[in-house]
């Protein structure tokens, strides 16, 4: 997989030895700066790699394709699946990353989980943050042992708060090692969760 099958952020870590990765994932909409900055922040001494969506809908960057809220081209997610995750492998062996800890946000948290389903390998923890997988994965003996964070809003018209929680007991149910931090509003991204994130990442990384 090419380094460049994506337009993305990258801050290399400073310093010998080998470092980890960060890799932040943005929601529809944003692009590959929306979480670079909290991604720095999270492990000063990290590489941070950041990808941009390339798939337009009306104008919004998402990392695969829609036919409706909640529905997804399920070949179109295959497709892109295995072009992220080729591109992760490729970049953590390019930067010689010691470990990789990936988040996302709402369509980014998709297509992370979705690697994740296929790849788990990849990943030394992810988070993610107001995730939608509205469809039953197939087991995957592979998670377990993950740490894995979800964050979610039990008033999300985006993420539902049942789909929230079953995505997290099935994580669970794969052996992953899952924190499920809620909070009472929607689809924002709310402080606690970003506290949230910085105690997983502390945790992932030590």
């Amino acid at each position: 997989m090419s380094l460049s099958a994506y337009h993305h952020h990258l801050r290399r870590a400073e310093g010998p030895g080998a470092a980890p990765l960060v890799l932040a994932l943005h929601g529809t909409g944003g692009d590959e700066s929306q979480f670079a900055g909290l991604a720095a922040a999270l492990a000063p001494q990290a590489h941070v790699l950041s990808p941009r969506g390339d798939v337009s809908e009306h104008g919004a960057l998402r990392f695969f394709r829609r036919t409706g809220e909640g529905i997804y081209d399920m070949e179109d997610l295959a497709l892109r699946t295995a072009q992220m995750a080729g591109w992760i492998e490729a970049w953590t062996a390019e930067l010689g990353a010691s470990r990789v800890l990936a988040f996302g946000y709402s369509n980014g948290a998709n297509i992370l989980a979705s690697v994740a389903f296929q790849r788990p390998e990849l990943f030394a923890g992810i988070a993610l943050l107001h995730p939608l997988i509205p469809f039953e994965p197939a087991a995957r003996p592979g998670l377990s042992g993950l740490p894995v964070l979800v964050t979610a809003g039990r008033r999300d018209p985006i993420c539902p708060a049942p789909l929230s929680q079953r995505l997290s007991d099935w994580f669970s149910a794969q052996g992953a090692e899952v924190t499920l931090d809620w909070h009472d509003g929607g689809h924002e991204l709310r402080q606690q969760e970003v506290d949230a994130l910085a105690r997983f990442a502390g945790r992932v990384l030590a």
